[in-house]
């Protein structure tokens, strides 16, 4: 390599950041051995964010647009290297470029159950799953609190832990719900909207804006879930009787499902009783009534008039009958 050449690597000209890979946030632009021509023209895009880092600690942020490094849009970093005038050499700073892009679909769910008390059901253990997107707004801030000097920094390192605050406050919001269970599918956007208000604050503390958070679904434990079934299958039957109906007929539907076994021919012997028991009880008081004879006449066969049946005469036309 000729000297002219090696020298020549030495002072950046221009400095940009051209390919972000999909899910970095922030990217440390290669300074090893270099220094930064004075003069040099930085390119900042669209959502992209830029800082100079001197002896770790940041400076100056730039935002989109093309900038020529003078001591006028570094002030900051003039004030940190102790320039009282214009500088006209070349000078040593980190830059990290960071993307404020939107972090979408990122997905979040309860690896543990969140336990909660409810006005229906009392103690009662809930999951929950979604998503939510986000983007850096303040990249003063994610710097100092989240990436640091790494060369880069990806959004898969951020989502352990901003799952945990999410579960975290969910956790909150259940525990202080006035909403039961039954209730919290028709209240399903208000609940994700104060889920996220609660975050929001949260987020802006590590220089992240929360743009959207979804609860796409909330259930309980299986055994929980069964009981609910059961009370629903009573509301349908509407009392006690059509309920046990609506027990033996869905035992008859076990029974069919599985013909062969002994169990299945209990169950469906069982069932078969509990029905018919209930079917006569229904349809004896009808049975009773008609068993009970209507008063019996006959038509006098003189007049032609209704008469009692046991009667000897006609009471109309006193004809014997």
């Amino acid at each position: 390599m000729a000297l002219k050449d090696f020298l020549g690597k030495q002072f950046i000209d221009v400095i940009q950041w051209n390919d972000p890979d999909d899910g970095m946030l922030a990217y440390r632009y290669p300074m090893q051995d270099m220094e930064i021509q004075t003069g040099a023209q930085l390119t900042v895009r669209e959502s992209q964010l830029a800082a100079f880092i001197n002896e770790g600690r940041i400076a100056d942020v730039l935002g989109p647009g093309l900038h020529t490094l003078t001591t006028r849009n570094l002030p900051l970093l003039t004030d940190l290297l102790n320039w009282d005038k214009a500088f006209e050499s070349p000078f040593k700073s980190d830059v990290y470029f960071f993307s404020t892009r939107l972090q979408i679909d990122r997905k979040w769910g309860t690896a543990t159950p969140i336990t909660i008390r409810d006005k229906e059901f009392g103690a009662v253990r809930l999951r929950g799953y979604g998503i939510y997107t986000y983007r850096i707004a303040d990249a003063r801030a994610f710097f100092t609190k989240v990436s640091g000097t790494a060369p880069t920094y990806y959004a898969a390192e951020l989502d352990d832990q901003l799952r945990n605050t999410i579960v975290a406050q969910m956790t909150d919001i259940f525990a202080n719900a006035e909403i039961s269970f039954l209730d919290m599918a028709a209240h399903q956007s208000a609940l994700s909207e104060k889920v996220a208000e609660g975050l929001k604050q949260t987020f802006a503390g590590l220089g992240l804006e929360l743009t959207q958070f979804v609860v796409q679904n909330i259930w309980m434990p299986e055994d929980l879930q069964q009981i609910i079934d059961q009370r629903i299958g009573m509301s349908m039957a509407g009392d006690l009787g059509r309920y046990t109906q609506f027990e033996a007929a869905q035992s008859l539907e076990m029974a069919a499902a599985n013909p062969g076994g002994t169990a299945g021919l209990g169950v469906g012997m069982g069932a078969g009783v509990s029905m018919a028991q209930s079917l006569m009880n229904q349809v004896k008081p009808l049975s009773t009534a008609q068993e009970t004879p209507a008063a019996a006449t006959k038509f006098c066969v003189a007049c032609g008039k209704s008469i009692p049946a046991t009667a000897k005469f006609c009471p109309e036309c006193g004809k014997p009958q």
